[in-house]
């Protein structure tokens, strides 16, 4: 009777050592996220946001949660400068979050650094210690994101953005017309200002282009156009942008144009100009270790009547995923907003090998 009473235990210590690991620990169970509070999936924007909650098990002192909402891509929140939420004493955490269709939660030690945008989310491993999405409540229907011109596919913008100041990018304020012109607006919606871009769906590489727009002469000064190239993530070659700009930047004193390789805060790297009134075509051809902008009267960008041309030949970009985009924004650093809506109508993008 003695053993049998015992056998039972002798079991129990049995499975116990089986579960255990050397030294007798318990091996520890992986930590885990997880949504309370779920925003409405919506298009979102800088000034749509809602409360956010969950609660996470296993996380250690330390350790913080990393917020993403997604529209077309992930953007991280609630801001760039502040991509952290704390992990309470009671493993509750909350903070307000930009509207999107979808959202992501991430517990992360202290070595993770968080980009501003990604086009997936990172799975569990190293820095990132548990991963969990949702989509957002209720009913959305994301309005059309792209369109055809001068032959190719263009993404319309839908989400913020920070260039210029934090922009809000309305779907409606780009749209192409019986012509096949594409019109570009910067309008006033629901009390505040709405931006327009469009984003070529693939990278063209070296080549020419070229660029036909409209009169953009008496553009209001707190208006940017701009047609440029733009790598999300190589930031090691300054995104490989390549820029005309067609702004005053808030100072009708100054220059309307200009051309810029980045990064713009050295001083060889900008070349202004004054656009003339009419039809302008804007180029630029990249070649290894160089890029030379033009500007030209008409619809040729080879023709008579050039405007301005400048070539730089230090810190050119090497190609990459780089694309196209063409956008019209306000720019929020200017000392008064814009006088009214602004448009501009491109007739024709070029590419050229």
């Amino acid at each position: 009777m003695l053993l049998r009473s015992f056998r039972p235990a002798l079991a129990l210590t049995a499975l116990t050592a089986l579960a255990c690991g050397r030294g007798g620990e318990v091996a520890p169970v992986p930590p885990t996220i997880q949504f309370v509070d779920v925003p409405p999936a919506a298009a979102g924007g800088s000034e749509r946001t809602a409360r956010v909650s969950g609660r996470v098990t296993g996380a250690r002192p330390g350790q913080r949660v990393v917020l993403y909402a997604r529209t077309n891509v992930w953007w991280v929140q609630p801001m760039t400068l502040e991509p952290f939420t704390a992990v309470q004493p009671n493993h509750a955490w909350h903070n307000s979050i930009h509207l999107g269709s979808e959202y992501g939660a991430l517990l992360v030690d202290a070595t993770f650094r968080p980009p501003d945008t990604i086009e997936v989310l990172p799975k569990p491993g190293g820095a990132v210690l548990a991963v969990a999405t949702v989509k957002g409540t209720g009913t959305f229907s994301p309005a059309p994101t792209s369109l055809t011109f001068s032959g190719y596919e263009w993404q319309v913008r839908q989400t913020p953005s920070d260039r210029g100041g934090q922009n809000d990018y309305e779907p409606a304020n780009a749209w192409t017309d019986a012509e096949g012109f594409l019109h570009l607006k910067l309008a006033r919606r629901d009390g505040g200002w709405t931006s327009a871009e469009v984003i070529l769906t693939r990278a063209l590489g070296y080549g020419t282009y070229a660029f036909t727009v409209r009169d953009t002469s008496t553009l209001d000064p707190a208006a940017a156009f701009g047609m440029l190239t733009w790598d999300e993530e190589a930031l090691d070659q300054n995104h490989r942008e390549l820029d005309i700009d067609i702004s005053q930047w808030g100072d009708p004193g100054i220059p309307n144009a200009q051309y810029v390789l980045q990064p713009y805060y050295v001083p060889a790297n900008v070349a202004r100009f004054s656009a003339p009134r009419g039809t302008l075509t804007h180029s630029f051809r990249w070649e290894p270790g160089r890029a030379s902008f033009r500007t030209t009267r008409g619809r040729n960008a080879t023709g008579a009547g050039v405007v301005s041309r400048h070539t730089f030949t230090s810190g050119v970009p090497s190609p990459g995923t780089e694309r196209v985009r063409m956008n019209l924004y306000y720019f929020r650093y200017a000392p008064r907003p814009p006088e009214k809506d602004v448009e501009v109508v491109v007739e024709r993008f070029q590419y050229l090998p």
